[in-house]
């Protein structure tokens, strides 16, 4: 189905009329406020003299100026001593009219929609491969690829209705993805591993959805394991007020292993039942509005975003915005990569033509108005430039003096992955050391950052990123060290170690060789052998290797075999032809690189 723009019947919403001016001041002994107020502000408002509330907060030990931005607190305290009651209202406007859009659609235009599913839980105990083995089992023969993303998307079909699972990392670092992720689903899946029990990032997962006040599922993982004690894991849920169905509580809890597929069409009927309980609905005929689950700099299609739609309908043409990224849709394509031409509600969906990859978390809304949305998101990027320059303001005037300072740049491949690690690295506490980041941006190291790295004295920080051959030929001549990491808490161990300065080993990467993929056959008992041609360096049979597509690091692994003409061989060199074999992956593509590296002891230091 396609719609004429022409004809385009779907309703839709004129962002302006969802400004909200909010007069403050006093109202029938309310004092009424929508943004922080300084002292002066604030004795204006309520018509008393800044010089008395300045004695106020000084006879309480507290020292500000006419200029002292008041918190909320101490607004209600003030409120208080001068026999106010208070309330806090929001104002919308350009800034925050897109996470503050209020739509009434008549109950008549609402239609069943798919329910949305959130997966969360602790590192390891399951998660990714849970929704793996569902991916394959309900997605048709063929189908099962899709965009690899640090947060996955995609729709299922199971007994003729669909179900949409988003997934969210599991470690600590990405507590914020998580929240955000309870935020957007219909239900939550808590997977436990039977044999390890509820973990910290367990008990985040669970506070929110708890505070998103959404059903939970709980999948007790790893059954297929010896010495697991599913009780325990029960005992501990009913700590968390989860008490299960057979314990005579209300949550649903599955026993199961994702490995081998036991319990989970149990999973997926209990979701279906909570979804007919609930009746999810939303209007298909409107202007499609969302929240944006990833995105990244593609070098194909340039800014590309991940979106999940809460309702309405999309499709090719359709102008969108997304904080400050904003544009018409280009490209839209479903989780295997195949072109959409038009997206309901509940569907996670791919587009392109945005003018920059938008955060995740964003609100999107799509509207006529062209006019009004290249404003609007001009509007946001200023609004977000002022809030980035005060917050680093803050930070630089709260360095105490004889602090080292470490500028970073940090370059990660999606902005899931930027935002949570800018938000460990500023939780990093070292003492007599400061962590500042100058640059930080989705997409490749490019020599721009390595310019800026030697001029600033800095380190560069690559997550799931590699930078070209140029470019770390010209790190290595201007002498600035590049660090790669492809696993969070990896990186956060290492940089606490460096900050430390701590005289244990550290593995640091040396680079063996490059090769590139040619040509792919398929062997019905080895699997996929990429014929390839070895650019630079040497590929050892035993050496490390990872696999790289535009500059991306698609997985990492090993070389399971290795031949030159028909020969089994250890090595090759510059020029040289092979056929190479990867454990565990036969997804290549060609004009891939296969880059092999050795980990070698280091001591820590600049």
């Amino acid at each position: 189905m396609k719609i004429n723009k022409k004809n385009d019947s779907r309703q839709n919403l004129d962002l302006k009329s969802q400004f909200k001016k909010v007069n403050t001041g006093v109202k029938n002994g309310v004092f009424i406020f929508s943004s922080p107020l300084s002292v002066e502000q604030f004795a204006t408002k309520i018509d008393k003299s800044a010089s008395e509330i300045l004695k106020y907060f000084f006879l309480k030990g507290k020292m500000l100026t006419l200029n002292t931005m008041l918190t909320e607190e101490e607004i209600g305290e003030l409120c208080l001593e001068y026999n106010f009651d208070f309330e806090k209202r929001v104002e919308i406007d350009e800034t925050n009219v897109l996470s503050n859009i209020e739509v009434k659609d008549d109950p008549a235009s609402l239609k069943p929609r798919p329910p949305v599913v959130t997966i969360m839980g602790h590192v390891d105990h399951g998660k990714t491969t849970l929704l793996d083995y569902i991916r394959h089992a309900h997605v048709a023969h063929g189908e099962a690829g899709g965009i690899t993303q640090h947060i996955g998307a995609y729709q299922i079909s199971y007994k003729n209705d669909k179900i949409t699972f988003i997934d969210t990392p599991g470690h600590a670092a990405f507590t914020e993805m998580r929240a955000r992720g309870a935020n957007i689903t219909d239900i939550v899946i808590i997977v436990v591993a039977a044999d390890d029990g509820i973990k910290p990032q367990t008990e985040e997962a669970i506070d929110h959805a708890k505070a998103a006040k959404v059903p939970i599922i709980v999948f007790i993982n790893k059954m297929d394991k010896p010495n697991v004690n599913p009780d325990k894991v029960m005992t501990q849920l009913s700590e968390k007020d989860l008490l299960a169905e057979e314990w005579g509580g209300s949550t649903i809890t599955i026993k199961g292993s994702a490995l081998n597929g036991e319990g989970v069409d149990k999973l997926l009927e209990g979701i279906l039942a909570i979804a007919e309980i609930n009746e999810y609905k939303a209007n298909p005929n409107r202007l499609a509005m969302g929240i944006v689950i990833e995105s990244n700099i593609d070098k194909g299609f340039g800014p590309v975003a991940t979106i999940l739609i809460k309702n309405g309908s999309l499709t090719k043409g359709d102008f969108i915005i997304a904080g400050s990224a904003f544009g018409r849709i280009r490209v839209m394509l479903d989780e295997n990569l195949h072109e959409v031409g038009i997206a309901y509600p509940s569907q996670p969906i791919k587009i392109t033509g945005l003018s920059e990859p938008p955060a995740a978390g964003e609100h999107f809304i799509v509207s006529t108005n062209e006019k009004d949305i290249k404003e609007i998101a001009e509007k946001i990027r200023l609004h977000k430039l002022i809030v980035n320059r005060q917050a680093d303001s803050l930070i630089n005037n709260d360095i105490a003096e004889g602090t080292k300072i470490f500028n970073v740049i940090l370059k990660t491949d999606v902005h899931g992955s930027l935002e949570a690690i800018k938000n460990m690295l500023s939780k990093i506490n070292v003492t007599g050391t400061k962590l500042q980041i100058i640059r930080s941006a989705v997409g490749g190291i490019t020599e721009s950052d390595v310019t800026l790295a030697k001029a600033s004295k800095a380190i560069i920080i690559g997550f799931n990123i590699k930078p070209t051959r140029a470019t770390r030929d010209i790190a290595d001549s201007q002498q600035v060290k590049i660090l790669f990491f492809d696993i969070i808490y990896k990186l956060n161990e290492s940089i606490q170690d460096f900050l430390l300065g701590e005289l244990n080993p550290v593995y640091e990467e040396q680079e063996m060789g490059e090769a590139v993929i040619q040509q792919l056959w398929s062997h019905s008992a080895i699997g996929v052998i990429a014929g390839c041609l070895v650019q630079n360096g040497e590929i050892n049979r035993n050496d490390n290797a990872r696999v790289l597509r535009d500059g991306k690091v698609i997985i990492n692994t090993k070389i399971s075999s290795m031949k030159h003409l028909k020969d089994v061989v250890n090595k090759v060199t510059a020029g040289m032809e092979c056929g190479i074999t990867l454990e565990k992956y036969n997804a290549v593509k060609v004009n891939d690189i296969i880059q092999t590296y050795r980990l070698i002891a280091k001591k820590r230091g600049m």
